[in-house]
């Protein structure tokens, strides 16, 4: 476990440098406010693309040769795509990057596998709490190290993150064992590892195929919102990359604390299921605050108002994980990156009009926030189909006819 989650908290910390200065490197190529958010939709778009058809491919790869090759690959195409957005010279340059990126990197959902694999199920939305933890500690780090860096210049936190991703392919090189031992690998098959397969075997997974819905609500609701932040606060506070680093650095914080430290005392009273929908709900008026926000402090209250919104996706993992068989961990959980990446596709389409419509309105005014109101009805609906499933699965095992 130690050797994944150093893994994890490199990788995360990559990806956390260049978030608040990718916005202003994309503005650089533009004109206005309203054509840096419909560009910066499109280079978002890439990426989920590559990510959504690359992810179940990887992660049936996995189940296939191991965790530890596919994670080197991701590594390596981490690094490519950040060094490489160093050097772009235009738009169309960064969109090629973000489509080479995406497809290499399934790190999020082979991590979760690799976890899987050294845990029994019932420890297990623990340890991807644990996970959980270091994705918050690098989103932490890296920001405010992305902030400090890009006020020096722009594509520096590019080259920085690139490094690190260099880095994390050499430790993972020399140090990471494997963790899927050889007779609980599968061959590969073409035919159930492209996306679509992949997400129908998740739909029929018996006691979780229903949560699809739910997982696809929630991440879509998170990809709008990470999509949106950076511009939101901008357009709404006229925050700057330092500014907009040191906020996502908060939500990293609350992120490891609650994954790191309280998740596992939370598990000790109420089941996944009970916290997944606890955190729905927190989730819910979290966006409909951060969209009314009238000052900039108010974004860190919410912030750090909204601890069990970061249980829910540790929750609902350790619930389809619990689902799968030892020997389809990567597919499965290869299966849920693939449906936050479509989510992650269909983001900046929604997300970026929306900004577009409200880039020019004045600093403060509450319209700016029309990306944070459309995530707080996403994630009800979401609170909603998961208290529905979990009601209908206690009436099922209850019923002796079901």
């Amino acid at each position: 476990m130690p050797f994944i989650m150093l893994t994890t908290l490199i990788d995360m910390m990559s990806i956390g440098l260049i978030i608040p200065v990718l916005p202003a490197l994309i503005g650089s190529f533009t004109t206005s406010q309203a054509e840096q958010a419909l560009w910066y939709g499109v280079v978002t778009f890439a990426f989920g693309l590559a990510n959504f058809f690359a992810s179940p491919i990887l992660g049936a790869l996995s189940d296939c040769h191991g965790r530890r090759p596919v994670l080197l690959l991701g590594f390596c195409g981490m690094a490519l795509s950040f060094l490489a957005t160093v050097l772009a010279s235009a738009l169309w340059m960064l969109i090629v990057v973000r489509l080479v990126g995406g497809a290499m990197q399934a790190n999020m959902a082979v991590g979760n596998a690799y976890v899987a694999d050294i845990t029994p199920p019932e420890e297990r939305a623990k340890r991807f709490g644990m996970l959980g933890a270091m994705f918050g500690l690098g989103f932490i780090l890296g920001p405010v190290m992305g902030g400090w860096l890009g006020a020096v210049d722009l594509r520096l936190p590019f080259f920085v993150a690139g490094s690190l991703a260099l880095a994390n392919l050499l430790y993972g090189y020399c140090v990471l064992p494997e963790s899927l031992p050889t007779d609980r690998r599968r061959a590969y098959a073409w035919k159930s590892a492209n996306p679509v397969s992949a997400l129908r075997g998740l739909t029929q997974l018996k006691g979780a195929g229903a949560l699809v819905s739910v997982i696809a609500c929630n991440g879509l609701a998170q990809f709008v919102f990470y999509t949106s932040w950076v511009l939101y606060t901008t357009f709404k506070f006229g925050w700057d990359p330092m500014e907009n680093g040191w906020s996502l650095a908060a939500i990293g914080l609350v992120a490891a604390i609650v994954q790191g430290l309280l998740l596992g005392r939370l598990l000790g009273r109420f089941s996944p299921r009970r916290l997944a929908v606890l955190g729905l709900l927190s989730s819910t008026l979290a966006y409909l605050l951060w969209g009314i926000a009238t000052e900039g402090w108010m974004m860190y209250a919410v912030i750090f108002v909204n601890l069990l919104g970061a249980t829910v996706a540790a929750s609902i993992q350790s619930i389809i994980s619990s689902a799968a068989d030892a020997r389809g961990q990567g597919q499965a959980l290869g299966a849920v990156g693939g449906l936050n990446s479509l989510m992650a596709v269909i983001a900046p389409v929604l997300g970026a009009p929306l900004l577009t419509l409200v880039a020019d309105l004045p600093q403060g005014d509450w319209r700016i926030g029309a990306p944070f109101y459309f995530c707080a009805l996403l994630q009800a609906a979401a609170l909603v189909l998961a208290v529905l499933h979990f009601r209908r699965e206690r009436l099922g095992i209850l019923r002796p006819d079901c």
